[in-house]
């Protein structure tokens, strides 16, 4: 059946703040405390999706999350109006007020896990939204993430909606970030690969230095609920030297796209091998591995430009796939350098061209191109099927930039998190734009 993969970007908030929350990412600490420009961030994101877009492909749009997230605040003991639990958490508990205004749910990667039509034993396109267990100011958004996924797949006949996994760090599940799909064609039956950085019940190698964010367990949890066949799907640990060196989800060191797989040397424990095993599980699909060996690009410069937190995309009249990359690529030597011989010997290699895109707001944080989207593949009924306004076009693309120009600031530090009335410029932002995206009452403070 014919098939398209689209592209779902979250729209960067207007709390994009840099407090650096994320343990094990090394953008993130390395940028604590100093001015974020949600205003810049969110246009260099629209800008990306226009591009995607203006190329052929089904661009979505996921919106940022109400933040602060007050009902969080709410739970934790804080009481009284908007204005005083803000107050009264910027005095008792800072580090709490800075967790519940984060922005990044903007990194849709992490927010679900998806299966296609073609994969799952019952037809449906499935979706599970990501725990994010391992991470405080991550942990409080899958509920929201499930309503914005209900709304906009609504169709019960071709969509299928699990809740979040439980069971805390054991089922720690840190969304796509961690998975790829193999195919010969997007509606054919493909091979799905789950990368977990850690096992919950056994005491196998592991990260020495950061977390290793997603269990083995989560992971077949998944691919059980999506009803997967378990011969078309395949486990694989993430180098734990990877991990140590800022590669916290497996998405930093590996990107994938039809028959097509970009990695690092050390990504993956025992490279060779599962190399062997997807070619057993999957003889239908001419596979083609890219493997950026360690001595061109090191880790830690594959980390520093996330040479590998790209997109790898089909686009309509090009031969070969296309690497969306971000500028630092471009201006990490070493990866250049790879890039630039790359394209050189593309007899010999799929991949025909390279172009970079502006998200420094977004890799300041931490969160490269790949970070910004989810993959979901659509067959044309299943597009049909598609609510609420969040395909990217022209009037839309106008709409989104009115809006952010309307009510983002042009700098937040961490310090502006204690002004109420930053509460109520952001919330009421959310309000507006969930009525231009035609999302009824998703958020909390809507309901």
């Amino acid at each position: 059946m014919s098939a398209v993969e689209a592209n779902f970007d979250g729209l960067i908030g207007p709390t994009h703040n840099y407090a650096g929350l994320s343990f094990g990412n090394l953008a993130s600490a390395k940028n604590a405390d100093l001015a974020a420009n949600p205003k810049e961030a969110a246009l260099q994101g629209l800008k990306k999706m226009k591009h995607l877009a203006g190329l052929g492909l089904i661009q979505g749009v996921l919106p940022p999350h109400d933040r602060p997230h007050l009902p969080t605040l709410r739970a934790l003991g804080f009481s009284g109006s908007d204005r005083e639990i803000i107050a009264k958490a910027a005095k008792a508990a800072p580090e709490v007020l800075r967790n519940v205004y984060a922005a990044s749910a903007m990194w849709t990667a992490n927010s679900a896990t998806v299966a296609p039509s073609a994969d799952s034993a019952d037809g449906k396109v499935h979706f599970t939204p990501a725990n994010l267990a391992a991470m405080f100011h991550r942990a409080i958004e899958h509920k929201t993430t499930a309503r914005v996924l209900q709304t906009i797949f609504a169709d019960e006949n071709l969509f299928q909606h699990h809740p979040a996994l439980a069971g805390g760090i054991h089922f720690s599940d840190e969304g796509a970030a961690n998975h790829n799909r193999f195919c010969s064609d997007y509606g054919n039956e493909g091979l799905n690969l789950f990368v977990y950085g850690r096992t919950a019940f056994d005491k196998g190698v592991a990260p020495k230095k950061f977390p290793g964010r997603q269990t083995l367990e989560a992971s077949k949890a998944i691919a059980r609920n999506h009803q997967l066949n378990p011969d078309r799907v395949h486990f694989v640990q993430q180098n734990p030297k990877a991990i140590d060196a800022g590669a916290f989800h497996n998405d930093v060191m590996a990107v994938a796209n039809k028959n097509v797989f970009f990695y690092h040397e050390e990504a993956f424990l025992d490279p060779s091998r599962l190399i062997g095993r997807l070619q057993e599980k999957a003889p239908d699909i001419e596979l083609h591995f890219i493997e950026v060996p360690k001595d061109l690009v090191s880790l830690e410069d594959a980390v520093k430009s996330y040479l590998f937190n790209s997109q790898l995309i089909s686009v309509p009249g090009r031969e070969g796939p296309t690497l969306i990359l971000p500028l630092e690529a471009r201006e990490t030597e070493s990866t250049k350098k790879y890039l630039d011989g790359l394209i050189k010997m593309n007899e010999y290699q799929p991949i025909e061209d390279v172009e970079f895109l502006d998200v420094r707001q977004s890799m300041r944080n931490g969160g490269g191109p790949a970070c910004l989207r989810l993959r979901i593949v659509l067959t044309e009924k299943e597009q049909a099927a598609v609510g609420a306004n969040v395909i990217m076009n022209d009037a839309l693309y106008r709409d989104l930039t009115a809006w952010v120009e309307k009510h983002y600031r042009d700098r937040v530090v961490p310090d502006d998190l204690a002004d109420p009335d930053f509460c109520q410029e952001n919330l009421t932002a959310v309000d507006t734009l969930t009525g231009i995206l035609k999302l009824g009452s998703v958020f909390d403070f809507q309901r």
